[in-house]
């Protein structure tokens, strides 16, 4: 019997953002893979064997879950968001390419789900209207360096910034850094957008400026969107405010 490993993207909070393929994956795994409080997202089966691991096992977790599926079992991975997307795709990816070719012949499949930042982008209006880019604010995998001058290439290129990864107990400063040398580039005025736990039943989901930013709390279950110039604000009374960026840009003459 030949194996698969799918990995499955849970989408940022409850089912309403579950696809129906992340469904059928879920129903056709004989075991599941993932850190424990994805795991928790998905009802336990009888016949369905769970394996929990810790946030910063991705790769043991992968290759855990290759070397099942390797036995001849359909495997699922799940992963918050999407997996392809700071998550697990990529972790399993680079075992495959470093491990044994048994792993190379199994069927992989990536599920798609909803980001993070496509959600909280969704709840501030739209933000995204125009180009945008994504930044991992965490230096575990990638020196500190490459962030900053990602961050000043963004911005000064005029791109919409979602910033993943923003704050943990190890690196309580990097959200403070990042958001200072975003403001080299940027209006004091540029729209904020800080979205938390979003699809869940502590979501909460803040905008303001870049120059009040600095002052409000974040942690790994937010995401901060940062504006461009452009980026607008449709005041709404007893309503939030709509965030957008649109899609036409002034022609720059030479």
């Amino acid at each position: 019997m030949s194996g698969s490993l799918a990995i499955i993207g849970l989408g940022p909070g409850d089912d309403r953002y579950l696809t129906r393929e992340a469904e059928e994956a879920l129903a056709s795994a004989e075991a599941l893979y993932g850190y424990g409080r994805y795991l928790d997202r998905v009802p336990i089966r009888e016949d369905q064997a769970r394996h929990a691991s810790d946030n910063r096992e991705e790769g043991a977790r992968a290759k855990a879950a290759l070397n099942h599926a390797a036995q001849g079992a359909h495997v699922g991975i799940v992963s918050g968001g999407d997996p392809g997307v700071f998550a697990m795709a990529a972790s399993v990816c680079e075992e495959i390419a470093a491990g044994p070719e048994i792993w190379r012949a199994l069927g992989v499949r990536i599920v798609p789900g909803v980001t993070a930042m496509l959600a909280v982008a969704a709840r501030a209006g739209a933000p995204l209207g125009h180009d945008f880019c994504a930044i991992s604010l965490s230096d575990n995998l990638k020196p500190w360096e490459l962030v900053v001058k990602r961050l000043d290439a963004a911005a000064s290129a005029g791109f919409v910034v979602a910033l993943y990864n923003p704050v943990s107990r190890a690196r309580p400063w990097q959200l403070g850094d990042a958001l200072a040398r975003l403001g080299r580039h940027l209006p004091d005025a540029t729209p904020v957008i800080f979205g938390r736990a979003v699809g869940r039943d502590e979501e909460s989901v803040m905008v303001t400026s870049l120059a009040e930013a600095p002052g409000i709390a974040a942690d790994m279950a937010t995401l901060v969107i940062v504006g461009t110039a452009e980026t607008r604000l449709i005041p709404r009374k007893d309503r939030a405010p709509l965030v957008y960026t649109p899609r036409a840009v002034e022609k720059v003459v030479a």
